[in-house]
């Protein structure tokens, strides 16, 4: 099962704890942002049957709406996909996907909902930060618990499709190694 704080879900304890993950990352979050965040993971403990939903047919759809009905659910649509790719990246694999197919979802709702006259809004940010967002929820599940978010494939995974540096964080944990990871095909190399 999968493991988030659902005691407490005061805005203290959210600011809180993503503050202490965001430290852990050496990520500084601007003030609005780390708002947005706050209040998503407490909307989040309030309606946990958000991440149940199939996010490419969501994200179809809400082309086919118009105005606040729309917009609503863009933002949804956008949440949801950093939830997913934050807080619970394996379900990528049950779904048979990966966890980049929620990032790209993800990010192009919330530009979608950023563009065309509202290009400083919060949404281009989110857009723009949702690796380092969702890294910050990885570290959020890690931070009472030795036990990483991601197992080594799904780094692996992550980190190639992301560049996220929580991913990279991790696959140096499992292979005990400070230098830089480099993959090579060895099935185009010629003997």
């Amino acid at each position: 099962m999968d493991r988030i704080v659902t005691n407490s879900t005061s805005t203290t304890q959210w600011k809180s704890l993503v503050t202490e993950a965001s430290q852990t990352q050496n990520i500084t979050l601007e003030e609005d942002l780390e708002s947005y965040l706050v209040f998503l993971l407490m909307r989040f403990t309030e309606s946990p049957n958000i991440v149940q939903k199939v996010m490419g047919m969501e994200y179809l759809e809400s082309m086919h709406q118009y105005g606040t009905q729309r917009n609503v659910a863009l933002r949804d649509i956008g949440d949801q996909c950093l939830l997913y790719s934050g807080l619970f990246p394996e379900r990528a694999r049950r779904k048979r996907v990966r966890v980049s197919y929620f990032i790209n979802i993800g990010k192009s709702a919330y530009i979608t909902l950023s563009q065309p006259e509202r290009s400083n809004c919060i949404f281009t940010t989110l857009a723009r930060e949702f690796v380092p967002l969702m890294d910050i929820m990885h570290a959020m599940r890690e931070i009472h618990s030795n036990i990483p978010v991601l197992d080594p494939l799904l780094a692996e995974e992550v980190w190639s499709d992301t560049g996220s540096s929580h991913a990279l964080q991790t696959l140096r944990q499992f292979t005990a190694s400070n230098m830089p990871i480099n993959y090579t095909n060895n099935c185009n190399k010629k003997h």
